[in-house]
Formats: C-alpha cells, sequence, structure tokens
C-alpha cells in the first residue's frame, strides 16, 4: 500500500488526511493545533503522528497560515479589467486586498503599499486594445521599486516590453496569458497557474512560518485554491452544478461550478462558471461580530445573547465552549450571508449538491450541521435564486483539501476518493 499525508496548515488548526493511493481510500484523519507562534511543522508532524503515518511515503501539504495569499489587482477600468482580475484572484485561493483601476498616482501607490499585498496582479487593455495605462502602470511599480512579485497578465501587445521594463528595476515578474483577451471572455486558468507559482516561490517562504526550507518543499498552494480544484473535480463526478460553503474562524468561502447553459452573458468582466468569493467578515471567532453586523444589513433574526457570545468569541479565538449551539448560531447566519452573496450574481437554482466545511461543521453532531445547510437552502427572502432540489452533506474528513492536493499527481486517486468519501460510491 502506498500511503500519502495530505495536509491543511490552517491559521488555527493543521488537518491531516491519511491516503492509500492505490485504492483511494482515507485510512486516517487527525487534526493539531497549527503551532503559528514557533515553527508550523511542530504542529505537522504532531498531526502527522497522531494520524499514525510518520512512515508516509508522500506529503502534501496546503496552506493558509499566516493569513493565506494576499492579492492586490490593478487594472484598466474598474467595470472590465480590474473587476475581471478580482475574480482570477478569488479563483487562485487569494484574499484580495486592494483593487485599483487606470493610472496609478503616488495615492494609489500608497494605498497599494498599506494593503500589503503579498502578489500584484497587474492586468490591462485587451489583446490589441489599450497599451497607455499597462505601460503606465508599470513604470510606477518599477519606479517605486517594488519588491512584491508580480503576475503580468495584460494586454499581449505590450507584455513583452513592459515585463522587460519591471525586470530591469528588480521588480519580480511573471508573465501569462491576458485575463480578459476580449471584452466579455474571461481567462482565469493561466493566471491562477502563475499566482500558485508565485505563492510558492515567493510567499511561502517569506510568511516565517518556519526555519528551514522542508515546509516550503511540502507545500503545494495556497488552501482555497486547492480546495477549488476539489471542487471541480468534484462537480466532474457529480455531472451537475454543485455549491460548497466553508465557514472558518475568520472568513466563509463559496465556491460553486455551473454549467453555461448556452446564453449569452452580459457581463463585460466575463462569466465564471467556476467561482470562489470570500466573506472576510464572516466567521464563527475572529469575525464573529462581523456577523451580527452582517445579520442586521441583511435583516436575519438575533438576539441580545448572541451579540454578547459573538464579541467573546472575537476578544478571545482560542476560546472552547462546550455549549456549541452558539457557535452553530453563527454558523447558520454566516452561511446564509455568504451564501446569499455569491448567488446574487449567479443562478444557483440548478445546483444538485451543497457541501458544508469547516471546523464548526465538521464537530457537530450530523443533523446540527445539516440543519446550517438547509438554512441557506430555506434562505427566499435574501435576492438570489435558491437551489430547487438540492441535498446537502458535509465534509467531515477533510475530503476536499486531500482530493485537490492529489487531482495533479494521483488523478485516479482523487477521483476515487471524491466519489467514495462524499458522493458515497
Amino acid at each position: 500500500m502506498t500511503v500519502a499525508v495530505c495536509a491543511d496548515v490552517g491559521s488555527t488548526y493543521t488537518k491531516v488526511a491519511v491516503v492509500d493511493l492505490d485504492a483511494g481510500a482515507l485510512v486516517a484523519t487527525a487534526a493539531h493545533p497549527t503551532t503559528i507562534g514557533t515553527d508550523v511543522l511542530r504542529g505537522l508532524d504532531a498531526a502527522i503522528a497522531a494520524a499514525g503515518a510518520a512512515d508516509a511515503d508522500e506529503v502534501h501539504v496546503c496552506s493558509s497560515a499566516g493569513g493565506g495569499l494576499r492579492l492586490a489587482v490593478i487594472g484598466y477600468e474598474q467595470r472590465v479589467t480590474a473587476e475581471a482580475g478580482r475574480r482570477v484572484g478569488l479563483t487562485a485561493g487569494a484574499r484580495v486586498v486592494h483593487v485599483a483601476a487606470g493610472r496609478l498616482d503616488r495615492a494609489g501607490l500608497t494605498a497599494l503599499r498599506q494593503a500589503n499585498p503579498d502578489v500584484i496582479l497587474l492586468a490591462g487593455g485587451t489583446d490589441g486594445g489599450d497599451e497607455d495605462v499597462l505601460r503606465h502602470n508599470a513604470a510606477r511599480l518599477a519606479g517605486a521599486r517594488t519588491r512584491v512579485p508580480v503576475v503580468l497578465a495584460g494586454n499581449a501587445e505590450a507584455r513583452d516590453a513592459v515585463a522587460a521594463h519591471l525586470g530591469e528595476h528588480g521588480v519580480p515578474v511573471v508573465v501569462t496569458d491576458n485575463v480578459l483577451p476580449r471584452i466579455g471572455e474571461l481567462n482565469p486558468q493561466p493566471a491562477r497557474a502563475a499566482i500558485r507559482e508565485v505563492f510558492l516561490r515567493h510567499v511561502i517562504g517569506g510568511k516565517g512560518l518556519s526555519r528551514g526550507p522542508r515546509f516550503a518543499s511540502l507545500v503545494r498552494g495556497a488552501t482555497p485554491d486547492v480546495v477549488l480544484t476539489a471542487v471541480e473535480l468534484l462537480a466532474d463526478e457529480l455531472g451537475g452544478d454543485l455549491l460548497v460553503v466553508d465557514v472558518g474562524g475568520a472568513t466563509t468561502d463559496v465556491y460553486s461550478v455551473l454549467r453555461p447553459d448556452g446564453a449569452t452573458s452580459a457581463d463585460v468582466a466575463g462569466t465564471l462558471w467556476r467561482g470562489r468569493t470570500v466573506e472576510g467578515d464572516l466567521g464563527v471567532r475572529w469575525s464573529a461580530t462581523g456577523v451580527l453586523d452582517a445579520a442586521v444589513a441583511e435583516r436575519l433574526p438575533h438576539d441580545a445573547a448572541l451579540a454578547s457570545s459573538a464579541a467573546q468569541r472575537a476578544a478571545d479565538p482560542s476560546l472552547l465552549s462546550a455549549d456549541h449551539s452558539v457557535d452553530l448560531r453563527l454558523a447558520t447566519i454566516a452561511a446564509t450571508v455568504a451564501a446569499r452573496r455569491h448567488g446574487r450574481d449567479r443562478d444557483l437554482r440548478r445546483v444538485r449538491l451543497v457541501v458544508g466545511s469547516g471546523g464548526v461543521l465538521r464537530h457537530a453532531e450530523p443533523a446540527a450541521a445539516a440543519a446550517v445547510l438547509d438554512a441557506i437552502l430555506a434562505d427566499h427572502a435574501g435576492g438570489w435564486r435558491v437551489p430547487t432540489a438540492a441535498r446537502v452533506l458535509v465534509d467531515h474528513e477533510y475530503v476536499l483539501a486531500a482530493a485537490g492536493l492529489l487531482a495533479g499527481p494521483h488523478p485516479a486517486a482523487a477521483r476515487r476518493l471524491v466519489r467514495a468519501g462524499l458522493l458515497g460510491h
């Protein structure tokens, strides 16, 4: 039996799934608090040992520790290229911390620095279209001598000259295809791959998460990017539309994979049929008070006692409570609001499967976790098109992260894993 350890090193917990690669079957799971204050390898090794997999043949890791991947997007025009770049950044597993459009000026550079991105996605102009803004913004970045790596995904006509100019000024740059080669045609995959490359080459080692090269050598990607890969794989195996809601301590991520119905989209930034949104104000620990603020804005019911409990969790994210009902109430609001925001510009009526993820759902009783997802499907007052005939399940065994990590090196095992671990066949 050939065994692989698949680990997700999060900001709070490190989760490990041990997979029999020959059978594509889950062997064991374990978790350990992430040792972000010392060296994340301590927590990783402890989780691997707890799973009984210290002698595993392979180890594959994804990570969102240290704040994950922070991305700034600079584009030509807010509604078109900058928005297209933002959507692509989300599919690449990034938290988009800054979006700028048009010609960068001194104030724009200051705002960019204050956002403290790990990577800059520099876009602008359709292929054969405007070159001036892309050239101007590259010159501004070069003149500022930024050392933040740049993924260049703009007008193909200007790309080589812009890359050369950045390189001459010591700016790390990776060149890829235009994210918006034509109006309404979104091209996410090349930029997504380039952002992943930059994350692995420049970002992981610079986070100060571990001493020495071992951790960086194990990491295959940012956790949300890896999970989206698994979601895409799951949708292919399902043969239908899919929605995944991952409720975390700091954010709630929503992923969807939809099949185009042949209708022409009027969205000038392009339609992203396989997408992700990140709700940075919705979480059951660090962002717990944001959940209550969102409840007010969305007119969802809550009470003073829940507001007090949310404040306690935000003040002490490590708080453990014997009363899981509070976390589940917060998770229900977070999941509902996140699904509303995600679904307001997507038609999710044909979604056949809704998958819940995140520690609050994994550790809940099955009926209680399912109730959180059922609340999403009963949300007919949120201004979005609710799935009409979807079933729900919870990823109790970390299958999504494991399958995403294995999809590249072991695609057959990854497919068997999602079929057995999530689809039940």
